[in-house]
């Protein structure tokens, strides 16, 4: 135990999982614990501070926020919305930008303007272009959760979603750019040609369709606002708390110990960290190999390489809107990338002075980056409290690597080059120590269309009192992650009424 307390549920990871299970579970009277290894809590929630700006890790818009949506009614229920400051994202939400086409594609809120930009662009395809819409709403209904109902999500379901996302794309058009229009902003699910289904590409272009919303002052809000609301019920969470060991004795867990030697005790535990690293640490007779094997066995999605760039004042306009660049032909290689010709797009995401309203004050650039790039490094480690050097070489390959993306972002956005008063950039290692996953990993597991049930996992382990959460399980994202938490919180108290009081919040 922690000071002493014994309480109902211990929760390991204070990413936006373990925060909503924390509150969830908190709401009902139980007595909570939730551990968070690093300083900052909130995982891919966490924001940081580079010369005077503020930049956000991972959460750069969240989708389906209107009154009634499905994050709607559950950030709701938990008091987020109350308290949340927010943007719409009026016009449209992403542009996309093809290698060679000076055109702009907007995709555009919801789907009566999303189908007009679209048809208005490729006026030949207006067929192709509405059946690709009705195809990703038959998808998304199918989904019970996904709508906030719980009939069960059968097998069925998971075999009946096993299409490509890119083959189901191309057939409704086989105008090669309309595709690449389509898939345009895959980097929000790490879009691979040979995994990823067309469920997970319906389930998150559709939550943006609905509405889309940028986080003023950042996503580290959404965590602020859970830690406050947890401990308003009465709940504990401890920073600075690794935990190296979970412990089972009997056929259950009875305690985790924590890095500097902590014993903290429970009725139930519940990880938000990465099933993989979940299983490493588990002490336990229960849990076979077989099972192991198929966890740890799973690949993982694509890690990223991010510049934060930092603005002269008063240069740069701003924009709500977002844009994914794509060289022609490559928007399903993205992942894919050789030596020679990295990147291969990137996503771009500007942020409003607050000083100076109407321009910019940041500006976030992502693209992908397999983790065996930075590897030499892979026994290196650097996280605040945790600080250390990674060599010169390593800077060097950063400056290289920021260099070439420069140049890439250059072609089409050479007032953001030409106003750039510092820039900082992050690797799959930086991923890897401030999120906890092995590789850096964006998205955790790959979701495959080949398989699709293997890479589901259930909130449910081998060991009775030991549950799962986080963006592994179904879907990932801040709509996925919250989804999986409700998910937990029912398997663990048995109260599936749960999901029907959030959908009436």
């Amino acid at each position: 135990m922690a000071n002493g307390k014994q309480y109902d549920v211990v929760i390991i990871g204070s990413g936006l999982g373990g925060l909503l299970c924390a509150n969830l579970l908190a709401m009902r009277g139980l007595k909570v614990c939730l551990l968070e290894k690093n300083k900052q809590f909130g995982g891919n929630l966490q924001t940081f501070s580079r010369d005077k700006q503020v930049f956000d890790t991972g959460v750069h818009y969240i989708g389906g926020l209107d009154k009634g949506q499905t994050l709607h009614q559950v950030f709701k229920y938990v008091g987020l919305m109350a308290h949340l400051k927010l943007e719409k994202m009026e016009k449209c939400f992403d542009r996309i930008l093809i290698e060679g086409d000076r055109q702009v594609y907007a995709q555009a809120q919801g789907y009566e303007a999303f189908q007009n930009n679209l048809v208005k662009a490729f006026p030949e395809e207006r067929e192709g272009i509405i059946a690709y819409c009705q195809k990703i709403k038959e998808v998304c209904n199918s989904f019970p959760l996904y709508n906030l109902t719980l009939k069960p999500q059968t097998a069925e379901l998971y075999r009946g979603n096993n299409e490509s996302a890119a083959s189901v794309i191309a057939s409704f058009t086989q105008n090669e750019k309309l595709q690449a229009v389509l898939a345009g902003n895959n980097l929000l699910y790490a879009g691979d040609i040979n995994t990823t289904p067309f469920h997970v590409h319906a389930l998150i272009v559709n939550s943006y369709i609905e509405s889309s919303w940028k986080c003023i002052g950042g996503g580290s809000q959404i965590a602020k606002i859970l830690v406050a609301s947890i401990r308003k019920n009465g709940g504990e969470i401890l920073r600075n708390m690794a935990v190296t060991s979970i412990m089972e004795e009997g056929g259950k867990v009875t305690h985790v110990l924590t890095e500097d030697g902590q014993k903290v005790e429970g009725e139930y535990f519940i990880s938000n960290m990465h099933p993989a690293a979940t299983l490493a640490i588990t002490q336990s007779v229960l849990l076979k190999g077989l099972y192991k094997k198929r966890i740890t066995g799973l690949r993982q999605s694509v890690s990223s390489f991010s510049l934060h760039i930092v603005l002269e004042k008063k240069t740069v306009p701003y924009e709500k809107c977002n844009y994914y660049f794509h060289k022609e032909g490559q928007v399903w290689q993205l992942n894919h990338y050789k030596k020679d010709n990295w990147p291969l797009g990137y996503g771009l995401y500007f942020t409003e002075d607050k000083l100076h309203p109407g321009f910019s004050a940041t500006i976030s650039v992502l693209t992908p980056m397999r983790y065996e790039d930075v590897s030499k490094w892979a026994d290196t480690y650097n996280r605040v409290g945790k600080e250390s050097s990674r060599g010169i070489a390593y800077e060097q390959f950063k400056e290289g690597r920021a260099q070439v993306l420069l140049g890439l972002i250059a072609e089409r956005f050479p007032l953001i080059i030409k106003y750039i008063k510092s820039y900082y950039t992050s690797t799959p290692l930086t991923n890897r120590d401030y999120i906890g996953d092995a590789e850096g990993s964006m998205y955790g597991i790959q979701k495959d269309y080949h398989d699709p049930l293997q890479t589901m996992i259930s909130p449910r382990t081998k060991i009775p009192n030991l549950f799962l959460t986080g963006q592994n399980l179904n879907l990932h994202g801040i709509l996925g992650t919250s989804l999986s938490a409700v998910l937990t919180c029912v398997m663990l108290t048995g109260d599936e009424g749960l999901v029907d009081r959030i959908r009436e919040a």
